[in-house]
């Protein structure tokens, strides 16, 4: 068995980062950035955790889609360290065309949308003129917005509040829960209102709509995910002389000599004087060391959500728009991947649906039996047109589920056994489980550790405090 030790000849201190997602990736990156050896071990055959691209013939396609907003400060830095900002660009303003496949043909299209006034201003036309409410409830809306923007986020019995209750009891309908709240909601926090909670909730609605004039601004990959969070991801891990080893499963954890720790991998020990542990929370669990969480049974209570993406090739255009959500119908939300998936003749679009625990399990055959014909509904044009290929990705713990009381359950960076931290969306960054959320904790990670090392960590200043 080989042992690999802690320092080199330089005297660097070594860093284990157990987890290739983007949690970990951010972790190895920021610590290697401040001088640290860093070996980053990852169990699967790529980077990019659960944001990853496979191979479907000539089709490159990604496990599902994922975006983010501008206000993901954590991830733009992210794609900025990897050198794929150009990559993954923002929109100018938020503009999202909404299509209710119940309503008259010439009032089926709404949009949501922010102009250049500010904060709440910047809304206020968009929701006047979302036909897809009537007055009244435009006007409840905008009052529940105005109630939602004066909660304390750092008030802890928001987290066992739940979110559909408190829409209630502001005045707001079930159509105006459905086309506005939760077709942002779900979206975000993988879960309807009255499953989540209203502290994540609140934080989702404030920071995204009510903080900055262009904070939900939408960005999203025009390349396949694997590029940024795999290929490019590695370019910089190798760049900042980060060892990173694929298809390299961590068995244990362990306390060594002289406050070091031992990570075992088979036929292999690495010795560090920091290890971060970027893994789902079941794992984390497994791994961890006795004493290193006052409850780490609370890990396993966290629950997971699913999200089912569709996929659909046809023969030719159907969509001109880059994405839409959808009303009155199973489909949520709807992007053209052509161009990201190499296809050059007809149109790949793909289906992102969240909370999908009715249908995670669902034979491909009854999905694609339900689906063809909402889009029908939705896109004229695809009533004609061939389908070239169908077929299905499903993420079945995609997700921390954002029920009410999670907040109690999610960890801090820092645990009990010294030099050892925690970094995963569902770590405590006060964020849902986002691309966003899981950047910000690899950011935590890395600052408490180089905080206990006594590093330097003036590259993180502005962002950690944000992320911590």
């Amino acid at each position: 068995m080989s042992e690999v030790e802690s320092t080199d000849d330089s005297g660097r201190a070594a860093a284990v980062v157990i987890g290739g997602g983007l949690a970990g990736i951010t972790a190895a990156l920021a610590l290697a950035d401040a001088g640290l050896r860093v070996t980053l071990l990852e169990g699967r055959p790529r980077l990019g955790g659960l944001a990853f691209s496979f191979q479907r013939g000539a089709l490159t396609v990604d496990n599902g889609q994922h975006v983010y907003l501008r206000c993901c400060t954590a991830y733009r830095w992210f794609l900025d360290r990897v050198d794929g900002s150009s990559l993954a660009p923002l929109q100018d303003r938020l503009d999202v065309p909404v299509l209710d496949a119940e309503a008259a043909p010439g009032r089926r299209l709404g949009r949501i949308g922010r102009s250049a006034l500010p904060v709440p201003l910047h809304l206020a036309r968009s929701l006047a003129t979302y036909q897809h409410l009537s007055l009244a409830e435009r006007a409840n809306v905008g009052r529940a917005a105005l109630a939602l923007k004066g909660l304390d986020l750092t008030d802890p019995a928001l987290d066992a509040q739940n979110f559909g209750d408190w829409l209630a009891g502001h005045g707001q309908s079930e159509r105006a829960v459905e086309a506005l709240w939760d077709l942002v909601g779900v979206a975000t926090l993988n879960a309807v209102a009255r499953d989540s909670s209203l502290g994540l909730a609140a934080m989702v609605f404030k920071t995204g709509l009510l903080s900055d004039p262009g904070a939900a601004d939408i960005g999203w990959a025009r390349v396949p995910l694997g590029e940024l969070h795999d290929t490019l991801a590695r370019k910089a891990l190798d760049s900042a002389g980060v060892r990173t080893e694929i298809r390299t499963r961590v068995t244990s954890i362990s306390p060594y000599e002289n406050g070091r720790w031992s990570v075992q991998v088979p036929g292999e020990r690495i010795e560090a004087d920091t290890v971060v542990l970027a893994v789902p929370q079941r794992e984390a669990h497994d791994l961890l060391p006795e004493g290193a969480l006052d409850a780490p049974e609370r890990l396993l209570e966290i629950g997971t959500a699913p999200i089912l993406n569709i996929h659909v090739v046809y023969d030719r255009k159907v969509l001109t728009a880059p994405f839409f959500a959808a009303l009155g119908s199973p489909v949520q939300w709807v992007f053209d991947r052509t161009e990201a998936s190499g296809l050059r003749e007809g149109q790949y679009l793909a289906l992102s649906q969240s909370a999908a625990q009715d249908e995670i399990d669902e034979p491909v055959s009854a999905l694609r039996e339900r689906y063809l014909p909402e889009l029908e509904r939705l896109l004229p044009r695809a009533r004609g047109a061939e389908v070239k290929d169908f077929f299905v990705t499903r993420e079945r713990t995609a997700t921390f589920a954002p029920a009410p009381g999670v907040g109690r359950l999610r960890p801090g960076a820092r645990t009990k056994a010294p030099g050892l931290y925690l970094a995963g969306a569902w770590t405590a960054t006060g964020w849902p489980a986002t691309m966003e959320s899981a950047v910000r904790s690899g950011v935590g990670a890395a600052g408490a550790a180089l905080d206990a090392l006594g590093r330097p960590r003036d590259h993180l200043l502005g962002l950690f405090e944000e992320a911590a």
